[in-house]
This record gives C-alpha cells, sequence and structure tokens, in this order.
C-alpha cells in the first residue's frame, strides 16, 4: 500500500482520488508568472514565459535533515541483472550512514523493469550481499513497511495512473512517430550538428488525429513537453551547482508504447511515493536529475536534496570493471575479505573523518559520517590497501574467533581432518604475521607441509647450499636419526629440538647460518621459511599424528630422512640449476 497522506507538499487535483498536485494545463503554460516552492530542503524557483520557456533553480540548504517535519529517508535501488559491484556497495553504505547519522529510515527498493535482464537469483545474491555487510535495511523486500510494495515490478499500476493524470492535464501527449521516423529526426539533427533531440511532430496533434491513430491501434508512446528554452539549476551536496539547458533536452518518454513505464518515470514516482528526502547514489545518475526535476515539478511533488557520489575507478584511472579482477561483494566474500574491512574501505573511497584516521567500525563511521566530507573526485580502488586494512581487522578480532575462523578454513580446504585443537592452534601462532585475508591460511598451511626438496636443490641458490657442505650434514642429520637421537627431541617439542640443535652445531662445527640454512633444505625442503624450530616441530606432530588429510600429498619427517639415505649427491652436483628469470 502506498502512504500517500504523510507526503508533504503534495496536494491532491484533477478531481481524483490520486495524491497528486494540481498541474498546470497548457494554456497557463503560456501566461507569465513567477512562482517559488519551498519542497521539503529544497527551495526551486519557475518562472514562466511565453512559448513554453521557464527556469528552475533547486537550492538545497545544505546537509541537513530538510527540517524537523520530514524525517530523513534514503534508499538504496539495485537493479537484479547481476552482481552487487563495489560501487553499488559503497553507495548503499553511504546511503546507510547518512540515514544512521541523521536518526532516519534506510529504505531497499529493487528496479526490476528490465523484465529480461533481471533474476530472482540476482536479487537474492544482492540481499544477501547487503546483509552480509551488515547493511540492515529498515524497510524493502523481507521487511515490508507502509510505503511499499518494494519492488518496481509490481508498482505499474501506480505509474500508469500517474502518467493517465499527466495526460489528461496536458504535461504529457501521445506520440505515434515509428522507429523510422525517429531515427530520420536523429540523422537530419545530425547533419545540422543538433543535439538528438525529438523535433515534438505529435506535440500539438488535435484530438481528431489522436483519436485516428487510437482507432487504426497505433502503437503511442507517451512523451513528457519539455519547453523549449529555460534551463535547470541544482545545488548538489556534493558537487555544488549543476545545470543544464533545457533546450538540449526534447520531450521525452515516460511510457513506451508497450505500456511500460521508463526509468526516469518510475524512480522520479517511487522516491516521491516513498517520502525520500535525500537521493545519494552515483554520478552516472546525475543526467538523469534534469527529466525527474521536471516530472517532480509537474506532479508537485517535494524535491529531495541530491547527492552524486564520484565513480570508484580503476589504478588506470579508468571505471573499474572485471578487467581489473574481483569487483563485486561476493567474489570478495568468497576469496575470505571480512565484510568490516570491505565496508570500512569502501567509505574512504571518496570519504574521511577529517582526521588521517584510516581504521573504523560500521558504529563508528555512523557516528562520524557527513555528506560534506564525501570527495567529488574519483577515487582509487587500491587492491593492496583492501589486503593491508582486512588484515587490520583480522588482528582486531578476538583471537579465539579469528582461530576458529582459520581452522574451518584449513578443514573446509581439504588440508586437515579437524578444525581445532593443539595443532591448528600451534600453527596459527606460527602462520599469523603472514594472515591479511582468511584464504592467506591455506597457502601457508600448504607451503609447510610442502616438500619441494628435488626442485630447491635445482635452483642457483640451492647449488650454493650444495656445494657448503650439504651431504655431510646429511650423512650426520641422517645418523642422529638412525639412533633415535633426534626423533627423541623433536617429542620434546621446540625445546627438545633447540638443545639438539645447539649440541648438533657443534659437532659438525657449524653455527647460525651455516647450519640452519642446511638443515631446513633437507627438513623442510625450502631455503626460506617461517621460524624453522617450530616448523619442524609441526611437521613431525603432522606425521605422527594423521591430522593431515591424504589428498594433500604431505610428506611425514620419517619419510623425509628416509629419501634422504637414497639420494645421488654427486648426481645433484653435476645438474645445471634452474635459469632464474629476472625481473
Amino acid at each position: 500500500m502506498i502512504k500517500m497522506a504523510t507526503l508533504a507538499g503534495i496536494g491532491v487535483g484533477c478531481g481524483t482520488r490520486l495524491a497528486v498536485p494540481e498541474i498546470l494545463p497548457p494554456t497557463r503554460l503560456l501566461r507569465p508568472s513567477l512562482q517559488t516552492r519551498k519542497t521539503g530542503n529544497s527551495f526551486i524557483s519557475i518562472s514562466f514565459v511565453p512559448k513554453r520557456t521557464y527556469s528552475i533553480s533547486a537550492s538545497i540548504s545544505g546537509d541537513s535533515n530538510g527540517g524537523n517535519d520530514r524525517q530523513v529517508r534514503v534508499r538504496f535501488a539495485p537493479s537484479p541483472t547481476g552482481y552487487l559491484h563495489v560501487g553499488g556497495a559503497r553507495t548503499a553504505l553511504f546511503n546507510y550512514l547518512y540515514a544512521r547519522s541523521k536518526g532516519g529510515k534506510f529504505i531497499l527498493r529493487i528496479e526490476d523493469t528490465d523484465l529480461e535482464r533481471s533474476t530472482k537469483e540476482s536479487e537474492e545474491a544482492v540481499l544477501r550481499d547487503l546483509s552480509w555487510l551488515g547493511l540492515a535495511w529498515d524497510e524493502g523486500p523481507g521487511v515490508g513497511g507502509d510505503y511499499g510494495p518494494y519492488r518496481q515490478s509490481e508498482r505499474n499500476d501506480l505509474y500508469k495512473q500517474y502518467a493517465e493524470k499527466l495526460l489528461q492535464c496536458g504535461q504529457v501527449y501521445r506520440c505515434f512517430c515509428s522507429n523510422e521516423e525517429l531515427e530520420q529526426m536523429k540523422e537530419i539533427a545530425k547533419e545540422k550538428q543538433l543535439p538528438p533531440v525529438y523535433t515534438g511532430k505529435w506535440a500539438a496533434a488535435t484530438d481528431e488525429e489522436v483519436q485516428e491513430e487510437l482507432a487504426k491501434g497505433t502503437p503511442c508512446t507517451y512523451r513528457f513537453r519539455v519547453p523549449k528554452e529555460g534551463s535547470l539549476k541544482i545545488n548538489d551536496l556534493i558537487r555544488g551547482e549543476v545545470s543544464w539547458n533545457l533546450d538540449t533536452l526534447g520531450d521525452f518518454v515516460v511510457m513506451r508504447s508497450n505500456g511500460q513505464p521508463v526509468y526516469n518515470f518510475c524512480v522520479t514516482v517511487d522516491d516521491a511515493t516513498m517520502a525520500i528526502t535525500h537521493v545519494i547514489r552515483a554520478e552516472e545518475h546525475l543526467p538523469n536529475t534534469l527529466r525527474q526535476a521536471l516530472i517532480y515539478k509537474a506532479l508537485g511533488f517535494p524535491m529531495p536534496s541530491f547527492a552524486h557520489v564520484s565513480l570508484i575507478l580503476a589504478p588506470d584511472r579508468s571505471k573499474l570493471s572485471k578487467r581489473h579482477g574481483a569487483t563485486s561483494v561476493g567474489q570478495f566474500r568468497e576469496m575470505g575479505y571480512l565484510p568490516q574491512a570491505i565496508v570500512n574501505y569502501l567509505a574512504l573511497l571518496g570519504w574521511s573523518d577529517g582526521t588521517n584516521a584510516e581504521f573504523f567500525t560500521l558504529e563508528q563511521m555512523v557516528e562520524k559520517f557527513s555528506i560534506d566530507r564525501v570527495n567529488k573526485s574519483g577515487a582509487i580502488f587500491d587492491s593492496v590497501k583492501l589486503r593491508w586494512m582486512n588484515g587490520q581487522h583480522l588482528k582486531a578480532l578476538p583471537t579465539d574467533e579469528l582461530l576458529k575462523s582459520i581452522g574451518e578454513q584449513w578443514r573446509s580446504a581439504g588440508i586437515l581432518n579437524e578444525s581445532e585443537g593443539l595443532f591448528i592452534e600451534d600453527s596459527f601462532k606460527l602462520l599469523e604475521g603472514g594472515i591479511d585475508v582468511i584464504t592467506d591460511a591455506e597457502k601457508l598451511l600448504s607451503d609447510l607441509l610442502s616438500y619441494p626438496f628435488h626442485a630447491t636443490l635445482s635452483s642457483s641458490e640451492g647449488r650454493e647450499i650444495l656445494e657448503d657442505g650439504l651431504p655431510a650434514v646429511a650423512e650426520s642429520l641422517l645418523a642422529a636419526y638412525d639412533s633415535g637421537e633426534l626423533l627423541g627431541a623433536l617429542e620434546e617439542g621446540k625445546p627438545g629440538w633447540q638443545k639438539w640443535v645447539k649440541a648438533f652445531g657443534k659437532s659438525l662445527k657449524r653455527k647460525g647460518k651455516s647450519l640452519f640454512m642446511p638443515l631446513r633444505v633437507l627438513l623442510t625442503g625450502k631455503l626460506h621459511g617461517p621460524d624453522m624450530g617450530e616448523s619442524i616441530v609441526l611437521i613431525y606432530r603432522a606425521g605422527t599424528s594423521g591430522i593431515v588429510t591424504p589428498q594433500v600429498g604431505f610428506v611425514p619427517l620419517e619419510q623425509r630422512l628416509e629419501s634422504l639415505k637414497q639420494v645421488n649427491w654427486e648426481a645433484f652436483g653435476k645438474v645445471e640449476p634452474a635459469t632464474v628469470a629476472s625481473h
């Protein structure tokens, strides 16, 4: 049900039950006059002069809530034709923050009039992503509200009623031009280097001419009468003063020949009948404001405040798109990003609190948000900065919560059979410094458990270790293994390892890098990695506990040592190291 009674500034006209205000008939449009109307927090000055010329000036009184009599009501209106782009998510976020900071309402409306492209799956994905981000809506699908329905496809009757009222009052007229005629008009305008606007062929048609075409069943559109001269000026809350000349527009379509309303007509009617006070949207919608403002005036609706947010740009300053990598909220969720990190980062793409602070919770942003501090310049999407910020939010999580998430990640990835326990805890402590995104933990543990021994020795850096007496260290290591000395030390954990390796170094008269590098290569198969003692203890425990799944291809420590007995060191010495590409 549409809640019309609460719409300030909308009167009832033309003798119908519709909450449609008085609309000037064509004869009065020719009469010189001056009107100034306050609509919420917008002031529109309209001056009429002969031959359908006038100017509109909309002045917005800053970052206000439009007066105490009008509660702030904002909306996010996605089209369910694909995924929720990060740009759309940021628009939703700014609307949410503005509403919460003003004690207002955040409305979600689904613009699904593109029946061919709109899908239920896309709508569900958008709702899921918004919920995951924590942007709870006060009215909309799944919640309800007094201003529904909240899907455009369910509001067609409303659009048709308003279109008919505009037709009756002369603000729109039927146009029977064929597609061929319209194309010809564009070609002629192009040849004359004029804007490709409709010439108004049917604007002055008589009732007889119209009825004749209707009787023949000729398809027709509804076109809005646009003054041939004049201008529109708004004071955008982000971009400042913006103006357009009306002579670049032409009479535009509000209803298609198939009876479906066009986007700008739907949006205006929806925003007005839902009592939207502030329209915060992407700057690509800025040109739509001209048509929408004319419709607002014709229907007598109060003009909302407008705020057009800059686009999110790729590093090359082009519009962010799929070719630049992940661009949807769903993709980042699957990649292991935290919702609070996504929200924090998106807010900083165009907004700041006036300090150097970068780390905010959603609640803190609500407290600090002001539309005055939204920048009109395009913001660069930096995936490296996003990873860093996600890492900061990970570190801010309670340890138990983070440990649980990482344990579940390791099990769901098929690396471990369990998601909790001492092995998970110790592995997390060893690897947490390299985790910026939850899914990083998967690669780090896989790397820890891997044993690329032969590949390492085939590298140029591995060749240096080989030539530094690696076979001799291997021989002594295997002796310690065969005697049970090494495994006995590992049973005692890291303290046992530290005691053993100190004695082992003394027996070989090696210390520092000359001791630890060959041991790391022999036991982990790698030249670099996290703390060696903790790594080897975990590798040993992984082999004895059976916590690692078979499909990982994990080589337990004892098997690694047994394989060292089969190494032909002389053959290794003759192999040319792999060529390392320069960068």
